[in-house]
């Protein structure tokens, strides 16, 4: 009897589809027949997963009208994540400098297993930003590869090889922006949250087997100081009282900048994850 009541419970994946779907459309309800269509479940599954949570409290039943929203229990979830994950108000005050300096979004992202998870953001007045607190992406986009530093002694891949190679060179990477990749965060900005997981897991295969130039090396930005490059993100890393990376800092240029520019905002990305590392009692190791 135990064994067949175990097989019966809704599997991990399609419970966690049903919360991701909901997630995905904050302050509205949907029904039974939209969450099976959404999720690619039977209405049968789809309703016994949606009955557990809600006893369980993570989802509300609303009795009149037959929908499903967020329940009290997922707040709970929420809040201690958030606990987890809070950087100290200075933190957000260096971003916003970096932000209003240069007209752009500042990112302070966290490593969460196989992703990165957006911890903060700041940007410009006027800017909407291009994610939000909370959202995760693929550790292959191409900066994201910088907590990899330090992990492995000696790194294990050859483009882990060259970003160490970068980062002691300047104390920060430089991303190329190739038309692959401003068209991803394109679709990635005009989506933001509606991206289900299986679409961020395409877009970071197809990064991850790319064959445009990812990086923008020093040896080609210091050959030519008025040399024209057009920039992603520019990211430096904050570390822990153990040296090790825990967070990365990127200002996002999308722009054409010249290598001088360039090289300007490398140097006060470097020195804001210095003091952000310094606020959260961490320390640079020599990589």
């Amino acid at each position: 009897m135990g064994s067949s009541a175990r097989s019966a419970s809704p599997p991990t994946r399609r419970v966690i589809d049903v919360i991701e779907a909901l997630t995905r459309h904050p302050g509205e309800k949907l029904g039974l027949s939209e969450l099976a269509r959404v999720c690619g479940i039977s209405k049968p599954t789809c309703l016994a997963i949606l009955t557990e949570l809600s006893d369980a409290g993570y989802l509300r039943l609303d009795a009149g009208t037959k929908t499903y929203g967020l329940g009290p229990a997922l707040v709970t979830a929420g809040q201690a994540a958030q606990r987890a994950f809070a950087l100290p108000p200075a933190v957000a005050e260096r971003m916003q400098e970096l932000s209003d300096t240069f007209g752009s979004m500042v990112v302070a992202a966290a490593h969460d297993g196989d992703d990165f998870l957006v911890v903060e953001v700041t940007t410009p007045a006027g800017m909407l930003p291009l994610t939000s607190v909370g959202q995760s992406f693929p550790i292959v986009l191409p900066t994201a590869s910088l907590f990899g530093i330090g992990q492995s002694d000696p790194p294990e891949s050859e483009e882990l090889r060259l970003l160490a190679d970068e980062y002691r060179s300047a104390g920060y990477v430089v991303e190329n922006l190739s038309p692959t990749l401003e068209r991803v965060y394109r679709i990635i900005g005009e989506n933001s949250r509606a991206l289900a997981p299986e679409v961020l897991e395409l877009i970071g295969d197809l990064l991850a087997t790319m064959r445009e130039q990812r990086l923008l090396l020093q040896s080609a930005l210091r050959s030519d100081p008025s040399a024209v490059h057009r920039v992603g993100a520019i990211s430096a890393l904050c570390f822990d009282g153990a040296g090790a990376p825990s967070l990365m800092l990127s200002l996002y240029a999308h722009d054409d900048l010249a290598s001088s520019d360039i090289a300007e905002r490398g140097r006060r990305v470097r020195d804001t994850a210095d003091a952000v590392t310094s606020l959260l009692d961490g320390r640079r190791p020599n990589l």
